[in-house]
């Protein structure tokens, strides 16, 4: 494999309707740009809401065709068998869809691998829930009365629009995907235009395995010309979105003009405490692995660092040692720990971050340039920000980019008070060697993921969610399947006697 990107292209895929391939109608495309280099590797098809519409009459027909055949009254057992036949062809081209998603994205590779491997997993984790809703779609109730008998049915919400980030292609939209084909649902799948590419090579999968025409339709294009149609489509049953907190409430907006439900999973700026009894090298990885994981593209990036003021200095030096020996290159060379970031925009908007941090009186430790050895690219240095006060940008708004600010506390409650106060709840981290503590401190964070020595690990059996504006709902575990399952419940007169409330008209 070569170790540039350069010579790579995207393949040249259209929009996914119906079980078949086709054009946008009105033929309009988007170019990809490789974040490396910023060439142009390819494009995507733009899609508008004439090809939501075709997307939605698609998936409604899918969803009940006619008895028997539909995919919303199939056995999970039988929906079961296309999750794991996507999962096996998700294994066998591992390798191609990982050196895609770097190219897209500007993922390490080693990291877009690792994540084909969450991808695969999900699918397969989603097949066993698949299989084990057939034996819980009918819950019976215990009733107060023997004249009743009650249960209550597990049924798809219907047809679901799933709009997905950049910063995880795949393994964001298949979060989404997996849960909503194995309740039953049929889906309508928007990827984020700055990263689409492996979205659509899920589309060549689902097509290869024989997923049933309109089961999976996916329209890349403009957030504004496709996503906004289908969050407002009045014929979509619910929207599942991951993205900013701007979005979502555009999105929660059109949502509730025809009283749709939602699940939101938004912003963040996750705090990590470190105490004084760690060990500073341990706690030092997974403070930046907590930050620079995903080259700082995280919505749970533990962004804030908390550190005990009795070794502040020396942790600082501890940080920035660990940062010297991450190697920022091309994501396909071996080795790599950070790419660039997703495009120019959010390159300038992270540049701007850490400009206005040192206006308002800031100091930058290390990081904020471009790296001297890489002339091209949308790269920007790990970068540790200092001597911020609570007030500033930097502390309090999501900057989606390699860059760690810190504060240093004296006690346990001036931590957790600093670590809570912001308008985000989705993750929080706590370091530190007391067991005890660490149980006190996860217990009063105010957040929907709590991690204990360690930050950003995630299984696909745990749920995932935040709290405030970080959004609500859960996705994956159980939880994320229940996001797309309705419950409806039966209850039936079962005595003999009728029921005697009015006077009977023979007695009259």
């Amino acid at each position: 494999m070569s170790s540039s990107s350069s010579i790579w292209t995207v393949p040249h895929r259209q929009l996914y309707i119906d079980g078949d391939w086709k054009d946008p109608i009105l033929n309009k495309r988007l170019p990809v740009i490789n974040p490396s280099t910023e060439d142009t590797i390819g494009s995507i098809p733009a899609a508008t809401s004439e090809d939501v519409e075709l997307a939605v009459t698609a998936a409604r027909r899918a969803l009940v065709r006619n008895k028997g055949k539909d995919w919303a009254r199939a056995s999970g057992a039988h929906r079961a068998k296309y999750l794991r036949s996507i999962a096996a062809k998700i294994v066998e081209r591992k390798s191609e869809l990982a050196k895609l998603e770097a190219l897209d994205c500007g993922k390490p590779l080693d990291e877009a691998a690792w994540d084909m491997d969450d991808v695969a997993g999900c699918f397969e984790y989603h097949a066993d829930l698949a299989e084990a809703l057939d034996k819980k779609q009918k819950i019976p109730i215990s009733l107060p009365m023997d004249t009743f008998k009650c249960h209550v049915l597990k049924e798809p919400i219907g047809v679901v629009g799933l709009i997905t980030p950049w910063n995880y292609p795949l393994l964001m939209a298949v979060w989404k995907v997996a849960p909503a084909l194995a309740a039953g649902c049929t889906a309508i799948l928007k990827p984020s235009e700055l990263a689409s590419v492996t979205c659509l090579e899920l589309a060549d999968i689902c097509k290869e395995v024989g997923l049933p025409p309109g089961v999976l339709n996916i329209l890349t294009g403009l957030g504004a010309e496709a996503g906004a149609p289908l969050a407002s489509h009045p014929l979509i049953d619910k929207i599942a979105f991951t993205g900013s907190t701007e979005t979502g409430r555009k999105i929660m907006t059109a949502a509730a003009q025809v009283v749709k439900p939602v699940s939101l999973e938004l912003g963040g700026k996750s705090p990590i405490i470190v105490f004084e009894d760690v060990d500073l090298d341990k706690a030092a990885e997974w403070t930046n692995f907590g930050c620079f994981w995903t080259n700082g593209q995280i919505c749970s990036a533990t962004s804030r660092l908390l550190v005990h003021e009795s070794i502040s200095v020396e942790f600082l030096d501890k940080l920035v040692a660990w940062i010297k020996g991450m190697k920022v290159s091309d994501p396909l060379e071996e080795g790599c720990r950070l790419g660039p970031v997703v495009s120019e925009g959010q390159y300038n908007k992270i540049k701007k971050f850490i400009s206005t941090a040192e206006t308002e009186g800031a100091r930058r430790l290390c990081g904020g340039g471009r790296p001297e050895h890489l002339k091209k690219g949308f790269f920007i240095e790990p970068t540790i920000i200092t001597n911020v006060d609570t007030s500033m940008q930097i502390w309090r708004e999501e900057v989606f980019g390699p860059v760690l600010c810190v504060k240093t506390f004296r006690t346990e409650d001036e931590a957790v008070e600093l670590a809570n106060d912001t308008q985000y709840g989705l993750a929080a981290a706590v370091i530190s060697n007391d067991r005890e503590r660490c149980n006190r401190i996860a217990e009063e964070f105010q957040a929907g993921i709590v991690w204990v020595n360690c930050s950003q690990p995630c299984f696909c059996q745990a749920p995932w969610g935040g709290n405030k504006r970080s959004g609500f709902g859960r996705e994956l575990g159980e939880w994320g399947l229940d996001n797309y399952l309705s419950v409806k419940q039966v209850t039936e007169y079962i005595s003999n006697e009728p029921w005697g409330w009015y006077t009977s008209p023979s007695k009259l």
